[in-house]
């Protein structure tokens, strides 16, 4: 296979990067876990809980990211609430995230083609005016769909379900990265900043790395932050799943 014997790293959390691993694995090449985030608890979860009590006051539940729907489950189990109302709409970014849903008995009423939430808008109906919508997040979403529901008159609650927060990686790991590596991956844009971040605090040039790597990105969300802090020439997936970003590099690397 294409990737046989090639060192890929893996910048997602530990936690998150083992099924990642395994495909990757299975194609031959020799992951190499370099986290450069984790994903923890908030603070204060009085924000989410006041929002999970009172389900039944929205229209829509938006669900960007496995996270996200991790955390929105851990907190329904903590405050012993068995079921969300029968009347709340559930949209999901991605695939893994609508699986996720599933595998706890949620369906999915609307997940987009493109999986960025940007793209989500259109499917939420044609006037979403007086709508109420609860989005679970991360304290760096982003805030391009909810400003967009609000230009069209939702009303939008945004609640921290959790913290994604710089991961320094161990000096093994470090040293791996300094070795020679083939294939940089990064899968969200936090990937992107912790990741060179993190290499320049360890005096290493991430533009210039050992053995001249390439950079891959799981979508175009994060292909733009990477190219916004200097990297170029990127792989990206047409399917943004970690199983598309395997297929876009099994197909590119032929051509290393």
């Amino acid at each position: 296979m294409n990737l046989i014997g090639k060192r890929v790293v893996i910048t997602r959390p530990r936690k998150q990067a083992e099924e990642f691993a395994v495909a990757l694995i299975a194609e031959g090449a020799r992951p190499i876990f370099f986290p450069v985030i984790e994903i923890i608890p908030p603070e204060d979860f009085s924000a989410f809980d006041v929002a999970l009590q009172s389900l039944e006051q929205f229209d829509w539940l938006i669900l960007t990211s496995v996270h996200g729907a991790e955390a929105f489950f851990k907190r329904l189990q903590a405050l012993n609430i068995k079921q969300i109302p029968t009347g709340l709409l559930v949209a999901a970014v991605g695939s893994k995230t609508a699986q996720y849903l599933s595998e706890h008995s949620i369906f999915v009423d609307y997940m987009p083609d493109e999986y960025i939430p940007e793209s989500m808008l259109p499917g939420l109906g044609k006037d979403i005016r007086g709508k109420r919508f609860l989005f679970p997040q991360s304290n760096l979403a982003r805030t391009g769909l909810a400003d967009e529901i609000r230009s069209a008159g939702g009303i939008v609650t945004e609640v921290v379900a959790y913290w994604t927060v710089a991961n320094e990686p161990d000096n093994t790991e470090m040293d791996k990265l300094r070795a020679d590596v083939d294939i940089v991956t990064f899968t969200s844009p936090s990937t992107v900043r912790n990741f060179v971040s993190i290499v320049q605090k360890n005096g290493l040039d991430p533009f210039n790395l050992p053995g001249n790597p390439l950079f891959a990105c799981i979508g175009p969300v994060t292909k733009k932050a990477a190219e916004n802090i200097g990297f170029s020439n990127l792989v990206t997936a047409n399917e943004y799943t970690t199983n598309g970003l395997i297929e876009a590099l099994s197909q590119l690397v032929l051509h290393k």
